[in-house]
């Protein structure tokens, strides 16, 4: 009895959340049209959510490109397949490893931080004060940050797509003695738009995933420093599981539309 009265509370609460996370969705869609617009707190965002990024980014995606080419490398030697390296790591790189990795850097790191720090500011009454204050402080304070995270993120996999495709391109200038242009000659023949376009597009929407969770569980924050704490918590949790979502649904629609 007391399982099935779990089961049911979890359920009512999971519907719970859905409802206020798609009002929230709304709401921001209502206010990023209205102005005033926050220009400068925009960019501000941008700049601590993209350019802090590319060190973790960067060596997350070097490390990717070597240690999946040292993997592959000895299968592909068996049946004679090397020469199809460049062509196997720049494809499963750009098409899925790339995307879906960096995106879950970036929900640990900037989801957690977003979570946080409004996390931080609901309990110690700021936004309280910001809006008896006469300033909007979902204007403010998350319209920014998700469109901040939200035309950072596809940047950022770009640069750690591209950190990574030179790593590999490393690890068999030194293996294989494959020279550089050689190999990137051979990246750039195997990949074409249909890569390209369904990729980008869905890191949009997991920047604006990232960034919508983390602003939501950091804005309805619990009073408390638990609160805050378990705020940056879920703010990872729930985005990262969002990702794989979308990541599902990209992949099935580009399955069908470019079969």
């Amino acid at each position: 009895m007391n399982n099935n009265f779990s089961i049911v509370k979890s359920f009512k609460t999971f519907l719970e959340e859905t409802g206020d996370l798609s009002y929230f969705t709304l709401r921001f869609f209502k206010e990023v049209f209205k102005p005033p617009y926050e220009f400068k707190e925009f960019l501000k965002q941008c700049y601590n959510m993209g350019n802090r990024s590319l060190l973790l980014v960067s060596v997350t995606g070097f490390i990717i490109g070597l240690v999946f080419t040292l993997q592959s490398r000895p299968t592909l030697l068996q049946f004679g397949a090397v020469s199809w390296m460049p062509s196997m790591v720049s494809i499963s790189i750009i098409r899925e490893m790339g995307p879906i990795i960096t995106a879950l850097i970036c929900a640990g790191r900037i989801g957690s931080g977003i979570g946080a720090e409004l996390g931080s500011m609901r309990v110690t009454e700021q936004i309280d004060a910001m809006e008896v204050s006469g300033t909007n402080p979902f204007k403010f304070l998350i319209v920014t940050r998700i469109l901040a995270t939200t035309f950072m993120l596809p940047i950022l996999v770009f640069f750690g797509d591209t950190i990574a495709i030179f790593g590999s391109a490393l690890v068999e200038n030194i293996k294989g003695n494959v020279s550089f242009l050689l190999y990137f000659n051979q990246v750039f023949n195997s990949l074409v738009f249909s890569d390209l376009i369904p990729t980008t597009i869905k890191t949009f929407f997991f920047g604006f995933a990232i960034g919508l969770v983390g602003c939501f569980k950091g804005y309805y924050c619990e009073k408390g420093t638990a609160g805050v704490g378990l705020a940056a918590n879920s703010a990872v949790v729930y985005s990262s599981m969002l990702l794989f979502i979308i990541d599902f649904i990209a992949v099935f629609v580009a399955n069908i539309f470019y079969g």
